[in-house]
């Protein structure tokens, strides 16, 4: 039997950012708030609601108070600043630079006058903390896209600048782009749309790394939280490569996994799962099959 975990796997610069900042706040008053989970990972989450981080949702923090609160690496809309102003909260503002770079780009499109009739246009999850924070941005007039299926709600008479939530898939997102420039061009108003590349390559990279990875292997073991977009569909590419691919969100479920003594298995992640987790699911597994 061997274990490998990918060396690619973990942490994105992003997530890893609004840990440490969270753990240095946390050594210095042994409490803080984060407005949301501050990962899609509950083993994280646990590790950190123990040294005192405190999860509280979008309805709990209105109700807070002069207190500290950690913005995620997701990123927030403009109506998160405007109550900690009114209610006296110290904003800790821990969101990803590429996420914020693509805030601050919506919002000057959406203020530019002479895009006044114009569409925002956002392809990602629609409820997903990055894409709410999008919306933000907009005034709530953007419209989400979560699929090449849902482009019939475009106005293709009116000009549309189209972004993508920064974790989705680099090859859907193209041929979102490509469908939409095509139905434009139809109608003679192909000059009306414009697209951006917003997309994470440390995220887009990775699809191509773990479909690498799982093609080496017997068995993968895809370690994510379970509401991790990013970990649901690099999973779904490790599947693709290799059927033998099992999604673990939490160590009881390694009992149901077939495992042989003379597996070559590899373990591998999100970018929203941390390294210590793949480091103890492997022990697990050694513990199982011995």
């Amino acid at each position: 039997m061997k274990i490998t975990i990918d060396k690619n796997s973990g942490f994105c610069f992003g997530v890893v950012r609004a840990i440490e900042v969270a753990e240095q706040n946390l050594q210095k008053d042994n409490q803080l708030y984060c407005l949301g989970d501050i990962v899609h990972n509950n083993e994280e989450v646990s590790r950190l609601h123990n040294m005192g981080l405190k999860i509280v949702s979008h309805r709990e923090f209105a109700q807070l108070h002069n207190v500290k609160v950690l913005i995620r690496a997701h990123g927030e809309p403009p109506e998160t600043y405007r109550i900690a102003k009114e209610n006296n909260i110290e904003l800790i503002d821990a969101t990803c630079i590429v996420v914020l770079k693509l805030q601050e780009d919506i919002k000057k499109n959406n203020e530019d006058g002479n895009f006044r009739e114009g569409q925002i246009l956002i392809f990602g999850k629609a409820g997903h903390a990055e894409v709410i924070g999008l919306l933000g941005q907009t005034n709530g007039k953007g419209i989400v896209i979560s699929s090449v299926n849902d482009i019939d709600v475009i106005d293709y008479t009116k000009p549309a600048k189209l972004y993508s939530q920064t974790t989705q898939s680099l090859e859907e997102y193209q041929t979102i782009i490509e469908t939409v420039r095509r139905r434009y061009d139809e109608k003679g108003n192909g000059h009306l749309f414009q697209s951006y590349d917003t997309i994470c390559r440390r995220v887009a990279n990775r699809a191509k790394q773990v479909q690498k990875f799982a093609a080496q292997y017997d068995k993968i073991i895809f370690v994510s939280g379970e509401k991790s977009s990013n970990g649901l569909y690099l999973f779904d590419v490790c599947k693709k490569e290799n059927p033998q691919s099992y999604f673990v969100y939490r160590s009881e479920q390694l009992e149901e996994i077939p495992f042989k003594k003379d597996d070559n298995i590899g373990i591998c992640g999100a970018t929203s799962t941390p390294m210590w987790l793949m480091e103890s699911i492997a022990e697990k597994i050694k513990k199982i099959i011995t």
